[in-house]
């Protein structure tokens, strides 16, 4: 101990009479330099002189001696070279200060390390850990003024010399040497990375035979690759005081514990690491899980017992709920559920949670694991109209998945049909799905969301569709409230006048569309009417300015003509929509009536290889899915629940 201090003392001597050379050098080079400087710019004053006074006497030239330019140029260079000094100071301090807490926390290391060599073999181990000893797992230590926090770890090696247990030959007495491991740490230490320092022990004696066995955890990704580092978590609670080991696994994915002391179902192993998922073992016949698929592991007598642990790099699930034109719908309830258990008889789900979306209709959850997952959804206010993508959402390791909950407000009865295609599972859009019952049928296609208007009673005026009885303009020879939810032309005096047309307001599917049919109703007008009693064209932008409205063959020189056509291809990946519907008649005696007008349309909001219908009666429904290149399916529906779902496969 003298000569440490001694060595100090005197190393602290060298340092200050070598940094008071340093300082005399700079001072003396700063005085050099300062000296050089001030000649140069006397000998520029007297060139200055020389020129612009070439025939004045001496004693009207520029005077010698310092001018405020000189002084300042004088003081410009000291401050740089000072703060030169100092920086060189300040790191050398830096240096020594951290060359003496390494060499502070080595002799530390080595203090503990003669600790244990000095304890009789059988207390060299950490208290309460395997193999159990008189070694403290945590210790905070003060040294050469600072706080030390000295994390020890002790394990017992089966060298494979004599053997291995449960290899050839099986080593019965497997508990060769010990090995310990410090790793010393200063949180108030400036810029002080953790240092690890690891030793051997080995027994005074021959080694006797052992009265325990091995635990060997091994640990793998979701490729079935080892993972090294992984943090592992023993207790044992069956003994008195509770056995607890908390380390790591090697560069195989594997933490050996030799010498572990036998105990049936007795060890819960816990297996993590950041940015993993975590797995465990579960203690039998605890009544939120009496069946557990990985019970606590159990250590027999000279018996080595392996147990293997998966975990992957945990993943994102980015949930939104939105309705059909992507508008945010706020706090909506749902719980996501995964298809991995952690028991049996009864089925325990290793991750089911309730979660509901935020003000803008966002939730993230974090931390999940590689699974297939779905979702119940319990929502009092509203109905789920479908899921982008389909359900059940496979999540794979290390990866972010975005997920829309399509919802609209709740129905008293409502019916969501899901169709697949048989032999890829995936989602089959443009289905031809239709509900019958008594005489009444109701038909949808897959994976297209629409919009209707079956009023215009509300007047005009309205840019936006907010009200669904409002319009945009017309010339005024339209009737939009006699009857009440339907337009016809104007009687003005006994007779109708013979055309007029109307502009609805813009429609905002909420991201840009693809538009696919053009349906009113009633189909059939008048006969006195003639031919083109009706007549539609359609505009579509992505700034709700532009309205140039086009019939079918995408120009303003053609129009729709019957109730049922397909929208031109010019509209595609355009958001807004607005229709302008004339009406025309042969005769003033009759008019065209139309009572709704709606639109099909694909967008990023629109549940794939879904429809979803409302407004349902209780009972049995016939379903007929029917498209091209595939058998049609027909069965029934019975509709005795507020929601509920069906999900058709049509075979090619």
């Amino acid at each position: 101990m003298h000569l440490f201090v001694f060595k100090k003392i005197k190393f602290q001597t060298k340092f200050t009479a070598g940094f008071t050379l340093l300082v005399d050098f700079w001072l003396d080079f700063l005085g050099r330099t300062l000296l050089t400087v001030k000649t140069k710019i006397s000998n520029i004053k007297c060139d200055i002189n020389e020129y612009l006074y070439p025939k004045i006497g001496q004693s009207q030239k520029l005077t010698t001696g310092f001018t405020l330019v000189e002084m300042l140029i004088g003081t410009a260079i000291f401050v740089v070279l000072a703060m030169s000094v100092y920086q060189t100071y300040t790191t050398v301090l830096n240096a020594v200060d951290d060359s003496r807490v390494k060499i502070t926390a080595t002799a530390l290391s080595n203090e503990q390390f003669e600790i244990m060599r000095n304890l009789p073999y059988g207390d060299v181990g950490t208290i309460n850990g395997i193999p159990r000893g008189k070694v403290p797992a945590s210790q905070d230590l003060i040294r050469d003024g600072k706080n030390f926090t000295v994390k020890t770890t002790i394990r017992s090696i089966d060298n494979p010399f004599d053997g291995t247990i449960g290899g050839t030959p099986n080593d019965l007495s497997p508990a060769d040497y010990k090995l310990a491991q410090l790793e010393i740490s200063c949180a108030t230490c400036k810029n002080f990375a953790p240092l690890s320092f690891v030793t051997q022990i080995g027994p005074r004696d021959l080694e006797s035979e052992s009265t325990n066995g091995a635990l060997f955890v091994k640990v793998f990704d979701a490729d079935g690759l080892p993972i090294s580092g992984a943090s592992v978590h023993i207790e044992d609670n069956q003994v008195y005081p509770t056995l607890v080991v908390d380390d790591t696994t090697n560069n195989d994915g594997i933490l050996e514990i030799v010498d572990a002391p036998p105990g049936d179902t007795a060890y819960e192993i816990t297996v993590s690491k950041p940015g993993y998922s975590t797995e465990k073992t579960y203690k039998p016949a605890d009544p939120a899980n009496p069946n557990p698929i990985k019970p606590n592991a159990t250590v027999a007598l000279k018996q080595l017992t392996q147990i293997s642990f998966l975990i992957g790099l945990s993943s994102t699930l980015n949930v939104s709920s939105v309705n059909e034109t992507c508008t945010a719908v706020p706090s909506v309830n749902f719980t996501t559920y995964g298809t991995k258990l952690i028991g049996t008889s009864p089925d325990i789900l290793k991750y089911n949670s309730s979660s509901t979306t935020d003000g803008a209709g966002k939730k993230t959850i974090d931390g999940l694991e590689w699974d297939s997952y779905n979702l119940t959804f319990n929502d009092t206010n509203y109905d789920l109209v479908g899921t982008i993508p389909l359900l059940p959402l496979i999540l794979n390791s290390s990866s972010t998945q975005d997920f829309k909950l399509v919802v609209a407000p709740k129905d008293p009865n409502s019916l969501l049909v899901t169709v697949k295609d048989g032999s890829t599972g995936l989602p089959l859009s443009g289905a031809n799905v239709e509900i019958t019952k008594n005489s009444s049928s109701t038909s949808l296609i897959t994976g297209r969301g629409f919009m209707k208007q079956t009023s215009w009673s509300g007047g005009s005026s309205q840019s936006d569709f907010t009200d669904p009885t409002k319009y945009f303009s017309t010339d005024g020879n339209i009737e939009t409230n006699n009857p009440a939810g339907e337009i016809s032309l104007k009687k003005t005096g006994g007779q109708y006048a013979t055309s007029s047309y109307l502009i609805s307001s813009t429609f905002d599917t909420g991201s840009a569309s693809n538009f696919h049919q053009i349906l009113w109703q009633p189909q059939n007008q008048p006969a006195e009417s003639g031919t083109s009693s009706v007549l539609l064209q359609i505009a579509t932008n992505n700034d709700k300015n532009t309205w140039n409205f086009y019939g079918p063959d995408g120009t303003s020189n053609t129009f729709y003509t019957t109730a049922n056509q397909n929208i031109g291809a010019v509209h595609n990946n355009d958001r807004y929509l607005r229709y302008k519907i004339y009406l025309n008649s042969n005769s003033t005696s009759t008019s065209p009536t139309i009572s709704d007008i709606s639109f099909t349309f694909t967008s990023e909001c629109v549940p794939p290889g879904q429809v979803f219908f409302t407004k349902m009666t209780s009972g049995t429904y016939n379903m007929t899915v029917s498209e091209n290149g595939y058998q049609d399916y027909t069965g029934n529906v019975n509709i005795n629940t507020p929601w509920q779902q069906k999900e058709v496969i049509l075979t090619p």
